[in-house]
């Protein structure tokens, strides 16, 4: 069962800051990247209407430390991790390497937690128990790559 998946992209002009850096608050667009490339690598969508109710992933935890700069035309890899699997919440670990050069460079890390909800007639959320056919494909990495 999937535990990961890698998504390769190049950093984009828009995307950096008056320095030339990647501007922090694109880490999280990059997660969000990976996420919905692992919802896609298992058949789903990250809108998820196949379910009676349809449900939702919001986050209710995002985090990232940043150790060295992406530049513009850097290629970064986003690599997502199942740090966490309950019955209504999931948390990823991801891991960005600038892989520009050939070599291999951890630029940050972070993480998300998200819970799985559906939409009250009202229009408030509420938690839910992951759909079977979805938390079914997806397992917590081994531990040892969780460090």
């Amino acid at each position: 069962m999937p535990y990961e998946f890698k998504a390769v992209r190049r950093v984009e002009f828009s995307e950096t800051d008056m320095v030339g850096i990647v501007h922090f608050s694109n880490f999280f667009r990059y997660m969000e990247v990976a996420e919905h490339g692992f919802y896609r690598s298992l058949g789903f969508s990250v809108v998820m209407n196949q379910f009676d109710p349809p449900v939702g992933f919001p986050r209710v935890n995002a985090q990232c430390d940043y150790r060295q700069p992406l530049r513009f035309e850097d290629e970064v890899e986003i690599h997502l991790l199942v740090a966490q699997k309950k019955p209504r919440v999931l948390t990823y670990q991801f891991r960005f390497r600038k892989v520009t050069g050939g070599a291999s460079i951890e630029v940050a890390r972070g993480s998300l937690t998200v819970v799985c909800v559906t939409r009250q007639e009202d229009g408030r959320m509420a938690a839910t128990t992951i759909p079977e056919p979805f938390a079914a494909q997806v397992e917590v990495a081994p531990p040892e790559l969780l460090v």
